[in-house]
């Protein structure tokens, strides 16, 4: 399954990158007002400083006569970092005091209305200028006197930077904590996304029934098509499990049938080939029926352990009803079989008839490409393990060949392609249960064993 990012992360992305765009938008409107403030506030400083050196201009026997208030610079003075330029415009264009080079850009005559404020430069320094204007009215001398202010704007600016940096500090905080409770909050909401995740995988894998769990209007679909996804399932597994009942019967008694038909062929009458022919007829009549038993006997396993729940079990009678099955009483006589088992309970939490599949194939594994004199079928307990042992005298399976017999439809004789699936239903079912199928050599002799090891399970006592 592929994996993606989580819901969660992929909307707490989202609303981060909200939050960002807006602390980016809100930063810089905080910019242009921290910007805007501190001219507002150093330019009536310099409006007032100009009102001042206006009102202490005087006509003198036809001359003006200016008297530089000290107040007027201590004003702007309280700007430490900034320089402070000045010139006075007489009535006739001409430079009462000041610096004759410091020119206004824009036309003086506006300044008549109401004071100008302009930004410019000045030297080789950014400088925010005020033009005021006076009307002289005397007898001796008339018109208008030009006020020009300009000073250096380091103040403006680290005033800008500090409103901006305070305001930068507060939206980001805010952002912060605006974002920790919208990860709380998207993470109450998909609490029930959670919840119904929770509810799924806790269901034991037989109980297709309806989910019956309340979400929210926005997952009732999600739930709703879940609902229909089971009930299908339901039905496709009902069909199946007739499919395997079908299958089982319908192929089975055709087969027997068909051996006991060959049984029944009188061979006297025919040739060596006629012979040789008919034995390999049974031989693969009797090779299609096991794979058949061994296809659905593997079907009904897998079947089970989808829809059946684990119980302790007794491995012991387990293995009895298994050796019972598996060995024919029509066995040579020659073999000699033995089942060896403890007096007390070997439990484990398995299925029954899985395991005990697991089992007959197992044994009849050891029969039919083992056993020679001898076979041994012994359950015991080790540590805390339940072994399931079955012992032949036969040359065995090559070390080599271990890992690949487990695999379906690999053969355990190396002289004969045959195909099965008797270690495969047996190492599946093992690891099912949570334990493994694995196998031994004999020491110092001819032998084969092949185990399968199982938990042993320990009863809670109330």
């Amino acid at each position: 399954m592929k994996t993606e990012t989580s819901l969660f992360s992929r909307l707490l992305l989202r609303v981060a990158l909200v939050l960002f765009f807006g602390a980016a938008g809100i930063v810089t409107a905080a910019w242009f007002y921290a910007a805007a403030a501190a001219d507002e506030a150093f330019d009536r400083l310099l409006q007032g400083a100009a009102f001042q050196i206006a009102e202490n201009m005087s006509v003198e026997e036809g001359e003006l006569a200016i008297n530089m208030p000290s107040s007027a610079f201590e004003l702007l003075g309280l700007a430490t970092r900034d320089r402070i330029f000045y010139r006075v415009v007489g009535t006739k264009g001409e430079t009462l005091t000041g610096y004759e080079d410091l020119q206004s850009p824009v036309d003086l005559a506006e300044s008549r209305r109401a004071p100008v404020f302009v930004s410019t430069r000045y030297g080789n320094s950014d400088v925010r200028m005020t033009i005021g204007a006076r009307a002289v009215s005397d007898p001796m001398l008339s018109g208008w006197v030009y006020i020009i202010l300009a000073q250096t704007t380091e103040a403006r600016t680290a005033l800008t930077s500090e409103l901006t940096t305070r305001a930068t500090v507060l939206v980001a905080v805010m952002a912060c904590a605006t974002l920790f409770a919208a990860a709380l909050a998207l993470r109450l909401s998909l609490r029930p996304v959670v919840d119904l995740s929770r509810v799924l995988h806790d269901r034991e894998p037989q109980d297709l029934t309806p989910l019956a769990v309340e979400v929210p209007r926005e997952l009732s679909p999600f739930v709703g098509s879940i609902n229909y996804f089971m009930r299908r399932l339901d039905e496709r597994m009902r069909l199946l499990q007739r499919f395997i009942g079908d299958s089982a019967h319908q192929i089975r008694t055709p087969l027997t049938a068909l051996l006991a038909q060959l049984s029944l062929i009188d061979d006297k009458g025919l040739s060596d080939d006629g012979r040789h022919h008919l034995a390999r007829v049974r031989a693969r009549v009797e090779e299609l029926s096991h794979l058949t038993n061994q296809l659905l006997g593997h079907a009904m396993v897998i079947h089970r352990f989808d829809s059946e729940k684990l119980v302790p079990i007794d491995m012991r009678d387990i293995a009895r009803r298994a050796f019972k099955r598996a060995v024919p009483l029509s066995l040579d006589p020659d073999i000699v079989v033995a089942f060896e088992a403890p007096d007390e309970p070997v439990t484990v939490l398995g299925d029954a008839l899985s395991l005990r599949e697991a089992m007959v194939n197992v044994i009849d594994n050891a029969l039919r490409h083992g056993a020679v004199a001898r076979l041994e079928v012994r359950v015991r307990v080790e540590a805390a393990r339940a072994l399931f042992e079955v012992e032949d005298d036969g040359p065995g399976i090559p070390r080599a060949r271990w890992p690949e017999v487990t695999r379906r439809f690999a053969s355990s004789r190396s002289e004969r392609d045959v195909s099965g699936l008797g270690f495969a239903i047996a190492s599946e079912v093992a690891t099912l249960l949570g334990g493994a199928l694995r196998f031994r050599e004999a020491i110092g002799g001819h032998g084969f064993t092949t185990i399968i090891e199982l938990p042993l399970h320990q009863e809670t006592k109330a």
